[in-house]
């Protein structure tokens, strides 16, 4: 039996919004000292939170993740040639390219989808500066082998932890890597700001050249010590920030239990591959990706198609590949050849609905798509 089409649309994601009352005194409070920007109370207060929360020693606060990803590779003064992946959100690449920086993309590890490690150092050259991983679908890069060959050729590291908020690794937050860690509080992320983003540093003298470099570089009123951007994130979304906090554990909780049930429904699907289950505190299932095998004898985007026929919007993140784009496919490194396993995953992934919220019938019911489009 066909499944009944749903009552309303299922997309990707749903941003996850406290009661709107419980932010009212939020408003009311910046209504009443008038403070929008320029690291008020709210401001401060986040970011203090956030540093317990996440257990990492000083964070930068940013209007959004894109604009923290350059302001970090300003901050370390990184120029040349940077080592990345093809399997990201175009934003990572796009931060290198406004630096005057060179991408040279590697292939990734078809288990975790992130930077294999085992690619790196064929890619480094005489300009090469830096690596820039990504902490994909919030699953934690090989950080050991990485910082081993950065510490070998002398390289920083810039972390894209745009998913990775609240992930851990060896008892500790995985943000502590690298050089700097750079994070998302989009919207579509499991913590957010509506809009915003933060970087992670790791002492404090890098933290004031960053909170420098998101002001115009002002130190004071009359004094300018670099040529900053305005990176600073507002009140507003500062305060909502610290109401999201709030909620963010039980949160956690219910995506861990979507995912579980997920894996659960979908287990005896032939040709319908979900990734190797992470240990607990070592995702935070910020996603939740399928892989369309061959076997399952309907190809990626026949499925990706009729999910959306029944209303169910998932997304092919991470399709197109970044290599892909008209500004980066002429570069050697985004020779299709050089990245067979980005592109295997890019055309056969598919990131199903997950948020708090998604009930277990709506949760069966897409699970009940996948089954009867392969049986049909």
């Amino acid at each position: 039996m066909t499944p009944a089409k749903l009552p309303h649309p299922i997309y990707v994601t749903q941003p996850l919004l406290p009661e709107l009352k419980d932010f009212l005194p939020y408003l009311e409070t910046i209504w009443e000292n008038k403070i929008l920007t320029n690291g008020g109370p709210f401001h401060q207060q986040l970011e203090q939170a956030l540093c317990e929360y996440l257990g990492v020693k000083h964070i930068c606060l940013f209007t959004n993740g894109t604009l923290a990803l350059m302001t970090a590779l300003q901050a370390l003064r990184i120029t040349g040639e940077v080592i990345t992946t093809p399997y990201s959100f175009v934003a990572t690449a796009h931060s290198l390219l406004w630096n005057g920086i060179k991408p040279v993309f590697v292939d990734i590890d078809p288990n975790s989808m992130n930077m294999d490690p085992a690619n790196i150092e064929a890619a480094i050259t005489p300009q090469t500066t830096a690596i820039m991983p990504v902490h994909c679908y919030g699953r934690p890069c090989d950080v050991e082998r990485i910082e081993k060959i950065a510490d070998n050729y002398g390289l920083k590291v810039i972390y894209d932890a745009a998913h990775a908020f609240g992930v851990r690794h060896n008892g500790g937050s995985v943000l502590n890597y690298g050089d700097l860690s750079v994070l998302s509080f989009h919207a579509t992320k499991i913590f957010n700001t509506f809009e915003g983003g933060a970087i992670i540093c790791p002492d404090g003298k890098t933290k004031q050249r960053i909170d420098h470099l998101k002001n115009f570089g002002f130190v004071d009123e009359v004094t300018v010590v670099a040529p900053g951007i305005n990176g600073k994130m507002s009140e507003i979304n500062a305060a909502f920030g610290l109401l999201q906090l709030k909620g963010i554990d039980a949160a956690l909780l219910q995506r861990r239990a979507i995912d579980a049930r997920y894996r659960k429904n979908l287990a005896g699907i032939a040709g319908i591959a979900c990734l190797p289950a992470c240990e607990e505190q070592m995702t935070n299932h910020a996603y939740f990706p399928i892989l369309v095998r061959p076997e399952y004898g309907v190809r990626r985007d026949e499925l990706y198609q009729v999910l959306r026929d029944h209303d169910i919007f998932a997304r092919r993140y991470f399709y197109p590949l970044i290599s892909d784009f008209p500004m980066y496919r002429g570069m050697p490194s985004a020779a299709p050849a050089n990245l067979p396993q980005a592109r295997q995953a890019a055309d056969q992934v598919i990131c199903l609905p997950i948020y708090p919220g998604l009930s277990d019938e709506q949760i069966d019911t897409i699970s009940a798509v996948i089954a009867h489009t392969a049986a049909s």
